[in-house]
């Protein structure tokens, strides 16, 4: 039986790295996003229908229902969710100035998108049934959901609620065979870095992580498909840090 991956946000940065690793390891991948790029158009090339885009707002309920139901409808079933998308605040404030249109804006797509993107296919996968592939759901949240950042917190709020999140459905799924998971990256170079590279470059070389360098969407994508093979069969509600040692206490 082909395997089928969900994976949001998956048309550019650490998304496109999952679908694209995900892809090369024989799923069927639907990709999920707002709008078509030339990358991931060329993927979508390249797999002769093993890949397929399909337009989502994660913020929205409605969208994400849709989404989930498009997904089935294309290819039967649903194996590996992978909740990627996320959002950074559109202009960082002082948690003192933090706009309620701000804090919902974030945790609409971050927080509460993740939350219902998995109950949408949850219920798809209890209803399913398997073989040899273990159902699995893995969320990508930051090294945001432990460290402080005075001026977005609401970004920090979403992805701690994620850790949240993947603790409950852990726990409610486990009686269906469904393991949870959490990814926490780092810094990642992608091009929502990019504003801050120069920032992140010196405080690399400084020591800011006990792994000096950046971390890369392959990376993510790597852990991803650790997480979802069958070697990984009994445990659930495990977060992986993939931060190049940040979240080490140090003296």
């Amino acid at each position: 039986m082909t395997k089928v991956a969900l994976v949001t946000g998956g048309t550019r940065g650490i998304g496109f790295g999952i679908v694209e690793t995900l892809y090369d390891e024989g799923f069927l991948v639907a990709c999920l996003g707002r709008k078509l790029n030339p990358t991931i158009e060329t993927l979508i090339k390249k797999s002769k229908g093993n890949v397929k885009f399909i337009e989502a707002d994660i913020g929205s309920i409605e969208s994400i229902n849709t989404a989930v139901n498009k997904v089935v409808e294309t290819f039967g079933r649903i194996d590996l969710l992978v909740n990627n998308a996320g959002v950074a605040p559109k202009e960082r404030n002082d948690i003192l100035k933090t706009t309620p249109e701000s804090f919902d804006f974030v945790l609409d797509i971050n927080l509460k998108g993740t939350y219902f993107m998995t109950q949408a296919v949850a219920n798809v996968m209890i209803n399913q049934t398997y073989d040899v592939f273990i159902p699995k759901i893995i969320n990508v949240s930051s090294l945001s959901a432990y460290a402080s950042s005075t001026n977005r917190g609401e970004y920090c709020i979403s992805k701690a609620g994620i850790g949240m999140v993947t603790t409950l459905f852990a726990d409610r799924l486990a009686e269906y065979g469904i393991l949870v998971y959490e990814i926490r990256p780092g810094v990642i170079k992608t091009d929502m870095t990019e504003k801050v590279s120069e920032k992140y470059d010196k405080q690399i070389e400084n020591g800011l992580f006990p792994i000096k360098r950046w971390g890369y969407p392959e990376d993510i994508a790597g852990v991803v498909s650790l997480l979802s093979s069958p070697k990984m069969r009994y445990s659930t509600g495990d977060i992986i840090n993939v931060d190049g040692g940040y979240h080490i206490r140090r003296l």
